[in-house]
């Protein structure tokens, strides 16, 4: 009877065992947060340790692939988006002429009538128009000689605290990391079941 009991436990061990690795590998990700010295052995937490080198790697990525001026600069120049930010322009124009302009200058009032702004409006829209991806082309790119994305995205990241870190990458990670608990277990459970049936067919 008490042989049957321990074959019991065993596959119950064998999936805490498998869950705890797991679990302690996970942790050993983050910790220890400062390298420490155990039996002559540093232990140190693979994020903590390699915080400067991801950092780097993170902001390289973001300049190189995700946040690339030139496309940004196409999609702001893209005629569909320009016709969409067009009738803001109109308006404002139309404002100008009609509001402004005559309070700045009364008697140009009295010669403009509704043609001529009309035809004024034009005028300005159609230059604008074509003026637009010269002038936002020339805005990016200055804009992209001020700003260095690739050492702002790593400068912040390696600035973060160990804390910090641990707590964005768990927001991001934490169903991978439980998946990963539970899958030693499983695997824990199923290789002490193989070890009891082992044990029953060589007994």
């Amino acid at each position: 009877m008490a042989m049957n009991y321990w074959l019991i436990l065993i596959p119950l061990i064998s999936a805490f065992i498998g869950w705890f690795t797991n679990w302690i590998a996970i942790k050993m990700l983050f910790h220890p947060k400062e390298p420490k010295k155990i039996l002559g052995i540093t232990f140190h937490g693979i994020f903590p340790k390699r915080q400067q080198q991801f950092a780097e790697k993170l902001g390289k990525l973001v300049s190189d692939e995700l946040l690339s001026f030139k496309e940004i600069e196409e999609k702001i120049i893209n005629p569909d988006n320009l016709s969409k930010m067009m009738p803001l322009v109109e308006g404002k124009i139309d404002h100008f002429l009609r509001e402004k302009l005559s309070s700045v200058f009364p008697m140009i009032s009295m010669f403009i009538g509704q043609n001529t702004i009309n035809q004024l409006k034009l005028v300005f829209m159609q230059e604008l128009e074509s003026m637009f991806p010269e002038i936002i082309g020339s805005y990016m790119k200055n804009i992209e000689s001020q700003l260095d994305l690739e050492k702002m995205v790593t400068d912040k990241v390696s600035g973060f605290s160990s804390d910090k870190m641990e707590i964005i990458l768990n927001q991001i990670m934490s169903k991978e990391f439980r998946f990963v608990e539970i899958i030693g277990g499983v695997l824990g459970l199923i290789i002490g079941i193989l070890q009891v049936l082992i044990t029953i067919l060589a007994s």
